[in-house]
């Protein structure tokens, strides 16, 4: 019996893996990689590892996640050592809880190997700090995208007059909902508004605006997913603490 290794790859920057997680890279027999993971870091692989893609892009999955979850039973009950590498980290949007779940149901070993983040890592790149002692002592994360036909069940409510930071995934193509439900529970129209494009790449974009302006900025800018929508006053620090963007090459060697 194998095992297998649910890996969160980072935001984007291939150095912002971990050392644990880049060790699954370099041991890995077979790995299964998403979309939103830097495939430099497949670079990292075994000569004969097999690389096998399973990207998801919204509306369309060419591989569905029953398929993945059977080809991380099959191979691991093979004698393989596979390594799942995710995107942010496995356990945030992911669907590594599901993986987890198929394979304790088929008996498979595995370890779970968190990643960061992109609701803390890109605003970090933006120069935004998520918290803050004075602007954000509350912080939450969620998905701005629904599974099809399901119920939105988000206590926006709660949001909207509980919660300083709110770091959005997946929520660009819902932005005008987003917006209208925070409004419709008295978030202030004036509270600034970021969206992260491809945040931590050396194509980072960001734009700024307020819960009143940002959807006309964003269609004018065409943002598109990737992106990460961060709403709160610690937005405004952006223009104190912005460096990456400003760097040539937008990257550091170490």
């Amino acid at each position: 019996m194998g095992k297998v290794y649910i890996v969160g790859a980072g935001p984007g920057d291939k150095d912002l893996i971990t050392v644990k997680g880049l060790k699954c890279i370099q041991q890995a027999e077979v790995i299964l990689y998403d979309r939103l993971v830097n495939t430099e870091l497949l670079d990292e692989a075994k000569p004969y590892a097999d690389l096998i893609y399973c990207g998801k892009m919204p509306n369309h999955h060419p591989m569905k996640q029953e398929t993945i979850n059977r080809l991380l039973v099959r191979y691991a009950k093979s004698g393989k050592i596979v390594t799942r590498l995710k995107g942010g980290d496995p356990f945030v949007f992911g669907r590594g809880g599901e993986e987890a779940e198929a394979l304790v149901r088929n008996g498979v070993e595995f370890e779970v190997v968190p990643g960061i983040t992109s609701g803390i890592a890109a605003p970090a790149y933006a120069g935004i700090p998520v918290t803050h002692r004075d602007l954000g002592s509350t912080f939450a994360i969620l998905t701005g995208h629904r599974k099809q036909g399901a119920e939105d069940r988000t206590d926006w409510k709660s949001l909207a007059n509980g919660i300083d930071t709110l770091a959005i995934y997946m929520g660009v193509g819902n932005l005008p909902y987003i917006v209208s439900q925070l409004l419709k529970y008295k978030k202030a129209p004036h509270t600034p508004v970021a969206i992260i494009h491809q945040g931590t790449t050396k194509n980072q974009q960001t734009i700024t605006g307020t819960l009143q302006t940002i959807v006309d900025i964003a269609n004018k800018k065409e943002i598109e997913n990737p992106s990460m929508i961060v709403i709160g006053e610690v937005v405004k620090f952006r223009e104190k603490l912005q460096s990456f963007e400003s760097m040539e090459g937008n990257a550091v060697s170490l």
